[in-house]
């Protein structure tokens, strides 16, 4: 299975310095266009999840070989 790395920027609502990232995987669907397009979902479903967080920014790429998913 092909997967896709849809890599959000993420910081504290309260404490905006403090940022991290987070990676959501899903499978690829025939390329990284696709993923920008549904990336949207994505984010908003994770943002309900995580609501003390906020997304700053996101980007979509292939899993690094060898990173455990």
């Amino acid at each position: 299975m092909n997967l896709v790395d849809l890599v959000l920027t993420v910081c504290l609502m309260n404490d905006p310095a403090r940022c991290r990232e987070e990676h959501l995987y899903f499978e690829n669907r025939g390329s990284l266009f696709q993923c920008m397009m549904l990336a949207p979902t994505f984010i908003a479903k994770w943002s309900q999840e995580h609501p003390a967080l906020q997304v700053k920014r996101w980007t979509c790429g292939f899993p690094e070989k060898g990173r455990q998913i």
